[in-house]
């Protein structure tokens, strides 16, 4: 994967990680103003998660970087995303995938020991275009 600067977030954590990945998937917008994305095509996604928290696990990880992977690829890759349980009732833009992708992150994070929080999802669909996804802080 080619080396790539993304938006940085500021957060108060001390810990910062970020990973890396891509999936290869098909959609289609279900619209008539899509234009040609009306049709189903397919991409490449490349992505980047960051997490980041102030307390480690017994393993010094905030979380492990292969079970990020592993959460995210293993539900998207090689699919039809319209088919998928997650986009039911959803148009797969780029946008809801990239919200899609936090929302399965941050309940895998709320579920561990030291608490870290997903603080932004970067989502690249083409060479040209990405969507970056930040949950508001709650109010």
């Amino acid at each position: 994967m080619m080396q790539q600067i993304y938006p940085s977030v500021t957060h108060p954590y001390q810990f910062e990680l970020n990973k890396d990945f891509n999936f290869s998937a098909a959609h289609y917008i279900p619209s008539e103003d899509a234009g040609k994305c009306m049709r189903t095509h397919g991409h490449t996604y490349f992505i980047n998660i960051t997490i980041a928290g102030d307390t480690l696990d017994h393993n010094g990880f905030l979380v492990n970087f292969s079970d990020l992977k592993k959460l995210i690829h293993d539900q998207f890759d090689h699919y039809l995303l319209n088919d998928l349980t997650p986009f039911k009732g959803k148009s797969p833009s780029t946008e809801i995938v990239a919200q899609t992708i936090y929302n399965m992150v941050q309940d895998y994070l709320s579920d561990r020991d030291n608490q870290p929080q997903c603080v932004q999802v970067y989502l690249r669909e083409t060479p040209t275009s990405y969507v970056v996804y930040r949950p508001k802080e709650a109010k």
